[in-house]
């Protein structure tokens, strides 16, 4: 068993104004995919300047803060909300969907396209290699909160959580960083350094990222409210995840079926 290191949630501690560490791995996530994007932009469109990108990365960051928190309270606790709204706004205890923030990088991605004479999708295949930075960020921040751990289990790696009880757990959240941040970066990193067809690494993302989300929630306890939806293993990210796998994969036989490797020109 490895002990879990207990960090303290609250970075910075000013008396006036406490800063999370779950609210530095978002602005870990938007500088990095700032970052990169940058690195990338010539190759995208080299008319763009580094302005143009900091106002689509601006509204990227806004779709998944406010669709996250939005996917979350409609998806998984919505009674509680609706108990007492004010809770929607304590983001610093965490309660991020990440299907409710993917709707929200669509519809700003959307909207910011029609402004800018690009297509949602030649957005979305830009901007898609870069969510994986976020995604593992935010599990970072899950394990400092403590929060969204796993089945107790005997494994070597096994940890004791503060709000999990005395028993050892699959660190769940470490399981996401590694595949939903570190892997789906690598793989989509790579997959798009060539020219591929529009749709097709939007495609590839959600593929790939569904079928991550659903292996690791065979091993990562539910959330209280909503425990298991069928069979005693079927949980709410599963079933997000299901039409998310199926749409990726029509992406990706469309997009090359529509435009074959062949004829891809960037």
């Amino acid at each position: 068993m490895l002990p879990y290191p207990n960090i303290d949630p609250v970075a910075l501690d000013l008396g006036f104004l406490q800063i999370h560490w779950y609210g530095l791995m978002y602005l870990v996530g938007i500088g990095g995919a700032w970052f990169l994007a940058s690195r990338r932009l010539n190759a995208f469109d080299p008319t763009w300047s580094k302005e143009k990108l900091s106002d689509l990365v601006f509204w990227v960051a806004m779709g998944v803060i406010v669709g996250g928190r939005l996917g979350y309270v409609l998806f998984y606790d919505l009674p509680a909300y609706i108990a007492n709204p004010l809770l929607i706004l304590e983001v610093w205890k965490g309660g991020m969907s990440f299907h409710g923030g993917l709707i929200g990088v669509m519809l700003a991605t959307l909207w910011f396209a029609r402004r800018n004479g690009k297509s949602f999708f030649e957005l979305m295949d830009f901007i898609a290699p870069l969510v994986p930075i976020g995604l593992g960020a935010g599990r970072i921040g899950n394990f400092i909160n403590a929060e969204l751990w796993g089945k107790v289990s005997d494994v070597p790696w096994a940890m004791v959580f503060p709000t999990g009880g005395p028993l050892p757990r699959h660190p769940s959240q470490l399981y996401q960083f590694a595949l939903e941040g570190v892997a789906l970066f690598v793989i989509l990193w790579i997959y798009s350094r060539k020219p591929r067809p529009t749709m097709a690494v939007s495609g590839l993302f959600a593929v790939c990222y569904g079928i991550f989300r659903f292996i690791v929630e065979f091993v990562r306890v539910p959330d209280a409210q909503l425990g298991y939806l069928a069979w005693g293993w079927l949980t709410m990210g599963q079933v997000l995840c299901v039409p998310m796998v199926l749409a990726g994969l029509g992406l990706m036989v469309y997009a090359y079926k529509r435009q074959p490797v062949a004829e891809v020109v960037r």
